[in-house]
């Protein structure tokens, strides 16, 4: 047969239905990454580079005082004119407002003076009251009248936000601060989580079970509870505070502290998992060669958990770096990053500023997760299939000091909860201490009422529902789908971006982004479902990770066996890979409720008054004084979420005992 000269040439595959119908919903998941996280994001960091200024010569004036016009002059030489002391600050915010009459030394609304005033420079604008004047045009004020026009400054692009930032003492202060109090709890906590780590795994003690839950208790509370719990304890009137010898509880004490308890069950899993592939085999060499205790556990022990202890430490510096709600707390004068961003926004109104700090903020969290990231591919990588696990023998020393240990731990975190719960059942601290159930009474505190409680469940079962399955079609479509190489990295990378994102980080960029008018989202500010939106995509990454992990155990054969037999891509989704995944689907769904009840830095900039939060309630409770309504609130989200666990658990009985029992077979 002739070839016509014709080179051979390469087919793709034709795609069908199936496969148009996986890519659409990719980019459909990957369009809401980009929608809720890259935007916002992008618009943010602009936000930081908009500059603000009163351009004085953009402005003309003309006075009347019974003999005629004066001729027109630009409001710069008004300010020049006026003494030092007296002269305006030009650089302001984008909601800047100058009076013009501030530039007028003997003006008096109740002079016959009369005014005009124009716009003489390109983009000027001025009000008049609540008008908005943006003419060319001349326009006539009496005194009376023109004490009420205010000019608006020029915006501009550039870095004149960063240097006033690094040129600001108190605020450059808090880099400083945020990075020593993030590199001291992170020491503390690594350690103490690696002391009781190895107690658990390396020891014979009792109640091992019951310690390994009290560790996780943390997790199931907002970072502002241990905050109250110390000022309980320590504060200015607390039953311990002679403990600290004259120190304040107030600053970083108190913060270190706080983050040690809220921080420690993060780094305890890590190690947990670090330490249960240690290789028995080595054990046993190191003892037939006589090693003593003290130089096997330097020599294998931490060598065999160096990576796990690695990126422990970089999870607990992020989570600490990037808190807001215990330094809000407990923090006092001591300044950092996050409470500077609340500060700048809520305290000043600084939207620009608020958006450079996070952007300062951003990058210690970029790194620690970029780090972490590559430390965990060689944890992996390190794992052999030959290893033997480590199963500790009987030392009754050993075993008995382990178990004090973890008893003083244990104390330490259930101290925590006690020292609120016990706050929030009496009538006033310390002066009555007789048992009351006043404090949970939040409809008469300043915190949002028992509403708060409600929107927070909602918000947390809207969260596992709706987060649940877009997590895990996501990461279905990314680890299952044939071909789509580019669109599936890129997919990857979103999908990864969320756990670099500091909360007060994404709170922020979405108010910049959904409350500008022009953005065709912009309906959904203010509403229960930009709750729902940030929260899902703020805790998006370990969710991700969670199903990709479970996916990953399922052999591409199952999707070639269903291509092969003409089956649907949904036929084999509903009837095989979700039963099979199942366990990973319901752990997503309790680790997005758990996490949307005690979430106070991502949706702190975005509730409204009719979506108030119990995590934010704890918060403005404390700030009006009624620390122990706070505590109570805050012990209600841990009821909560321990009864979430428990129905958790108990669906997870039932529900596996269907979809898993071929794993009995």
């Amino acid at each position: 047969m002739a070839s016509f000269g014709l080179g051979t040439a390469a087919v793709s595959p034709k795609l069908d239905r199936d496969a148009w119908a996986v890519r659409g919903f990719m980019l459909a998941i990957a369009l809401y990454l980009v929608v809720a996280l890259a935007l916002p994001l992008y618009v943010m960091l602009s936000k930081s580079l908009s500059t603000y200024r009163f351009d004085l010569n953009a402005f003309e004036l003309q006075v009347d005082k019974g003999d005629g016009w004066s001729p027109p002059t630009t409001l710069a030489p008004l300010a020049a004119a006026l003494p030092e002391d007296k002269r305006p600050e030009l650089d302001t915010s984008h909601d800047g407002r100058l009076s013009v009459v501030s530039l007028l030394p003997d003006f008096s609304f109740r002079a016959k003076t009369m005014y005009r005033l124009r716009n003489a420079g390109d983009g000027a604008v001025y009000l008049y009251g609540s008008e908005r004047i943006a003419d060319r045009d001349w326009h006539e004020y009496s005194s009376n009248e023109f004490r009420r026009v205010v000019v608006r400054p020029a915006g501009s692009r550039g870095l004149e936000n960063y240097r006033t930032y690094f040129s600001t003492p108190s605020l450059v202060q808090s880099i400083e601060n945020s990075v020593w109090i993030a590199a001291l709890s992170t020491v503390v906590t690594v350690a103490l989580a690696f002391a009781f780590a190895c107690a658990l795994a390396r020891s014979c003690m009792p109640f091992k079970g019951v310690f390994r839950l009290v560790a996780l208790i943390p997790i199931l509370v907002p970072s502002l509870l241990p905050g109250i719990a110390l000022i309980y304890l320590f504060g200015n009137q607390g039953f311990l505070k002679d403990l600290l010898f004259g120190q304040s509880i107030y600053g970083p004490i108190g913060i270190v502290i706080g983050s040690v308890f809220f921080t420690f069950p993060h780094a305890f899993i890590i190690i947990t998992t670090a330490l249960a592939i240690s290789d028995s085999r080595l054990y046993e060499a190191a003892v037939s060669l006589k090693a003593s205790a003290w130089r096997r556990f330097w020599t294998v022990t931490v060598p065999g958990a160096r990576y796990g202890l690695i990126s422990a430490a970089f999870v607990v510096f992020t989570l600490v770096i990037t808190d807001f709600g215990l330094p809000k707390v407990i923090g006092g004068q001591f300044d950092v990053l996050a409470v500077d961003i609340y500060k700048q926004v809520i305290g000043q109104q600084n939207f620009e500023m608020g958006a450079v700090v996070s952007v300062v903020l951003l990058v210690p969290a970029v790194l620690a997760f970029a780090v972490d990231r590559v430390i965990q591919r060689r944890q992996v990588a390190a794992l052999s299939a030959r290893s033997v696990p480590f199963e500790p023998k009987p030392d009754p020393v050993a075993d008995w000091s382990a178990f004090a240990l973890c008893l003083t731990v244990a104390l330490f975190i259930i101290g925590i909860l006690a020292v609120c719960q016990f706050a929030a059942l009496v009538k006033l601290w310390p002066y009555d201490l007789s048992p009351s159930l006043r404090n949970y009474e939040f409809d008469r505190t300043d915190g949002g009422g028992w509403e708060s409680y409600g929107n927070s469940i909602r918000l947390a079962l809207y969260t596992a529902g709706i987060g649940t399955a877009v997590v895990f079609v996501g990461a279905y479509l990314v680890e299952k789908t044939q071909g789509f190489r580019s669109g599936r990295t890129l997919f990857q990378f979103l999908a990864m971006m969320p756990m670099a994102i500091p909360g007060m980080v994404l709170g922020l960029a979405y108010i910049f982004f959904f409350n500008d008018p022009a953005n065709p989202l912009n309906f959904l500010y203010g509403t229960m479902a930009i709750l729902v939106l940030s929260t899902v995509t703020h805790f998006y990454t370990v969710a991700h990770l969670t199903a990709v992990t479970a996916l990953k155990q399922m052999d591409h054969e199952f999707e070639s066996v269903s291509a092969s037999l003409k089956q649907p891509v949904w036929r084999l989704f509903s009837r095989v890979t979700v039963p099979v995944c199942m366990p990973a689907i319901l752990d997503i769904s309790i680790y997005l409720f758990v996490n949307a009840m005690t979430t106070v830095s991502a949706v702190v900039f975005l509730y409204s008054p009719t979506t108030k939060l119990a995590s934010v309630a704890v918060l403005n409770m404390d700030d009006a004084g009624d620390v122990a309504p706070a505590a109570a609130m805050g012990m209600m989200i841990f009821y909560t979420n321990v009864t979430a666990r428990l129905v958790h658990l108990a669906l997870t009985r039932g529900l596996l005992t269907r979809t898993q029992a071929w794993r009995r077979r």
